[in-house]
């Protein structure tokens, strides 16, 4: 139980990272006090930015989670079986493939603003 909580703080610090912040196309920044408060009204385009790297460990991460609350759960019902490799190679594809539909609503059905 100790090895699980663990495991979640670490993999909770890890998501709450929000990467590196650069400013995103169309980013305002005001020079003025009067720019200032005409664009506080105005929402703001500056968010932050992951890599493709930041991206991958997430998915890593959120796998690894879901890995280790199945593993937990199979521990809790009796014992628990050995896997090998194929295992986790068929469960990683099967990860990917029903995230896709995740990232298709944030990446090319949302509209943008």
């Amino acid at each position: 139980m100790l090895k699980l909580l663990v495991s979640l703080l670490i993999a909770g610090a890890l998501l709450a990272l929000p990467g590196w912040r650069r400013a995103a196309s169309g980013a305002v920044a005001p020079s003025t006090a009067a720019a200032g408060a005409a664009s506080a009204a105005a929402p703001r385009r500056v968010g932050y930015v992951k890599s493709f790297f930041d991206r991958l460990l997430e998915v890593l991460v959120g796998y690894v989670l879901v890995g280790t609350l199945g593993f937990a759960l199979e521990l809790n019902l009796g014992n628990a079986f050995p896997q090998r490799w194929e295992f986790y190679a068929v469960t990683l594809a099967l990860f990917l493939v029903l995230g896709y539909p995740g990232f298709v609503w944030r990446y090319m059905l949302r509209r943008r603003r």
